[in-house]
């Protein structure tokens, strides 16, 4: 393998765990307190952190319905897609254990049983009681116009620089919705740690993260069918 693909395959992987640990520590350790709001800012934060450190390597994916996307609309290979996806599921892995760990260690927090390690869910595992089929449908939804604002503001040399605070904002500005009815994916890797490292305490998360992977990538194959008509259309 090829130094310049390890380093991609590196950075994708850190860059994943650290949005997995923030953004789901956030709604973890300190949900509570900052709310939907703040929750939703951890991981849009994360986002534009990431583009400023790995960006200039890997592109700062972290999320394998963004690789898909951009797979799909020929801007990445079909080896890097698969080193893409095996680096980013590896980061969510990553990312989950290291705030099992802390949770762990925080002796007032009443362990990972208690405050859980912000797994996605449907039906009783989520606030608001959403049904399979509306968590299939509201992930499709938001995992669409997530990959939407990533092949848009990297498609144009204006926007490109401003790229990460574009889609930072968006990754928030969908969690505002998406954390009531289904906690929120739009990232398989995301979802698949967290899910993995709950299922010897709660085994919910792990039987529904199905859901959570395979509807972003229907969300993702969705956008880049719309923004070809939009380009078409140009």
């Amino acid at each position: 393998m090829e130094s310049s693909s390890i380093k991609k395959y590196a950075a994708e992987a850190f860059g994943t765990c650290v949005l997995t640990l923030f953004g789901c520590g956030s709604a973890a350790v300190a949900g509570s307190v900052l709310g939907t709001l703040g929750i939703a800012l951890a991981f849009g934060l994360s986002i534009v952190a990431m583009a400023f450190v790995i960006g200039g390597t890997s592109g700062c994916h972290i999320n394998p319905a963004v690789s898909f996307g951009l797979f799909l609309d020929k801007r990445l290979s079909g080896k890097d897609l698969i080193g893409y996806w095996v680096a980013q599921f590896v980061g969510g892995i990553v990312g989950a254990a290291l705030l099992y760990f802390i949770i762990a260690n925080c002796a007032s927090l009443g362990g990972v049983a208690a405050t859980g390690l912000g797994c996605d869910g449907y039906e009783a595992a989520s606030s608001v009681g959403i049904s399979l089929i509306g968590a299939l449908v509201v992930e499709v939804i938001l995992t669409c116009i997530f990959v939407l604002s990533v092949l848009g503001s990297t498609a144009n040399e204006k926007t490109a620089p401003y790229a990460g605070i574009i889609i930072g904002l968006t990754l928030a500005f969908v969690h505002i919705m998406g954390i009531p009815l289904t906690g929120t994916s739009v990232n398989p890797a995301r979802s698949f740690g967290p899910a993995l490292l709950m299922a010897p305490i709660d085994p919910t998360a792990i039987s529904q993260v199905w859901v959570f992977v395979v509807a972003p990538l229907v969300g993702a194959a969705l956008a880049a069918v719309i923004w070809k008509a939009f380009k078409t259309a140009k």
